[in-house]
């Protein structure tokens, strides 16, 4: 996976950069892998520094409407202050750890509808930071948070979307200043009862917290219908069983 930039901070006869991930997919708290190739131009270049950036597109709620905006979400250094020749090639190799919170934008290869994740790469020249165009990037989900996507799966969900909101969860502990949410239509055996189901998951290095929240129906009048929200946690011993029937009972429990 490369992206080519002609770094604009020189213009004409600048160098050139190119990004090479050699671990396009990821899982969370995993490590990216890639190097970063650049070619000097016609001129001498002082580069203060490069910087790879996590990015993601997330949704912004406002009082009128809703807007996306991209945020960067991680940065590590690649390299400190360099001299290029013209001409001159450099690779320079980096390996990062990619924050356990990062949102799942693929299932078994399949892309969740709504994601857009990427490396964008930063070169600050003559106190000017270029940024280069982001380059996609796609996150499996870890284990245990397949087992439970697998679960909603097997009792009879279908997965509707997913996207990224800005804000915190209260009374959890995330890290990251966005959460995900993967929406699934209510499975035919709840279907009277809610309408849907959204599934946040918030992972560290020991468990994974599971913010669950269903869309209930109201009564003959209305009544008792809204949004119910239940915090569950889940170690990663568990992606060795069969999650399926502890989902059922936190679906029963919020409905």
């Amino acid at each position: 996976m490369v992206f080519k930039k002609l770094l604009g901070a020189l213009g004409v006869g600048g160098p050139t950069v190119d990004t090479v991930l050699t671990t396009p997919v990821v899982q969370p708290g995993g490590v990216l892998h890639g190097q970063v190739n650049l070619t000097g131009g016609t001129v001498e270049t002082d580069i203060s520094g490069i910087t790879v950036t996590l990015v993601a597109r997330v949704e912004i709620e406002h009082e009128d409407g809703e807007s996306s905006s991209v945020r960067p979400f991680a940065r590590f250094s690649v390299t400190p202050p360099l001299h290029l020749a013209p001409g001159e090639q450099r690779s320079i190799p980096f390996a990062f750890p990619v924050p356990y919170e990062t949102p799942v934008t693929t299932i078994a290869g399949q892309r969740l509808t709504g994601m857009a994740l990427g490396v964008r790469t930063e070169v600050e020249i003559s106190g000017a930071l270029d940024k280069g165009d982001s380059d996609p990037l796609d996150v499996e989900p870890l284990p245990v948070q397949r087992r439970l996507l697998d679960a909603f799966l097997a009792l009879g969900f279908r997965f509707r979307s997913a996207d990224l909101e800005a804000g915190h969860i209260r009374g959890t502990g995330q890290s990251l200043p966005f959460y995900q949410e993967i929406e699934f239509s209510a499975a035919p055996q709840y279907a009277h009862a809610c309408n849907s189901v959204e599934v946040t998951f918030l992972a560290t290095e020991h468990r994974v917290e599971v913010i669950l929240e269903a869309d209930k129906r109201g009564g003959i009048f209305g009544h008792g219908g809204g949004d119910v929200i239940n915090h569950h946690t889940v170690e990663h011993s568990a992606a060795d069983q069969d999650l399926t029937g502890l989902v059922d009972s936190w679906v029963r429990q919020a409905l």
